[in-house]
């Protein structure tokens, strides 16, 4: 059975303290019993090993350099998006939503253009320019996105279903194919065995 990952960990601060001071060929030795020890693989041991205790710096995609003390692990700090549209955006779109009668994404996105400027000379809507240029922009996936709580308040809730019971059907008179089988029987027994039939129906 191997070591736990905090067995793990606790192996490469002792090994690793030994390793950094170690000549090269006693790096190899000790490498090899590390990787045996751990099941790390000899390239990730090394790195483990090589940087422990020390500042690590990762370069990131967008240019900016993390420095990492005593991380064993490449990870690298994902940086926060900003919002893109704000609380403003969100007004202003709420307030078109309504105006042209709670539409999806897919009718509105397109619409945005013709719509916003004349609800701008008519003074239904006030916004500033960059709002203005966010909401020409938008797309129907972030419409929607941006619209799904506003769309949950307009959900029916507590739906009920009638379900079937005996209680109203048995006081409804139903004619059915039964029905008319017994009087079809009762005609033919009144009919005399000279051929003619009677007027008494049961």
């Amino acid at each position: 059975m191997g070591l736990s990952m905090n067995e793990r960990k606790a192996v490469t601060r002792e090994v690793g303290k030994r390793y950094q001071k170690a000549r090269k060929r006693e790096k190899g030795r000790m490498l090899d019993e590390f990787t045996k020890l751990t099941g790390y693989t000899r390239c990730y041991a090394s790195y483990a090993l090589r940087n422990l205790g020390r500042k690590v710096i990762l370069k990131t995609k967008w240019g900016e350099r993390i420095v990492l003390t005593g991380n064993m692990q490449r990870k690298v700090k994902r940086k926060k998006k900003e919002r893109i549209y704000d609380q403003k955006v969100f007004m202003a779109l709420r307030k078109i939503w309504e105006i042209e009668d709670y539409i999806c994404g897919k009718r509105l996105a397109p619409y945005m253009k013709e719509i916003v400027p004349v609800l701008e000379i008519w003074k239904e809507l006030t916004i500033d320019k960059e709002t203005r240029e966010k909401l020409l922009k938008i797309s129907a996936a972030t419409i929607d996105r941006l619209l799904v709580p506003e769309r949950k308040k307009f959900q029916l809730k507590g739906r009920s279903r009638t379900k079937p019971g005996t209680l109203l059907k048995n006081q409804i008179p139903i004619r059915t194919f039964s029905d008319n089988c017994l009087k079809a029987i009762a005609s033919k027994s009144m009919i005399c065995q000279t051929g003619v039939k009677t007027n008494q129906v049961l």
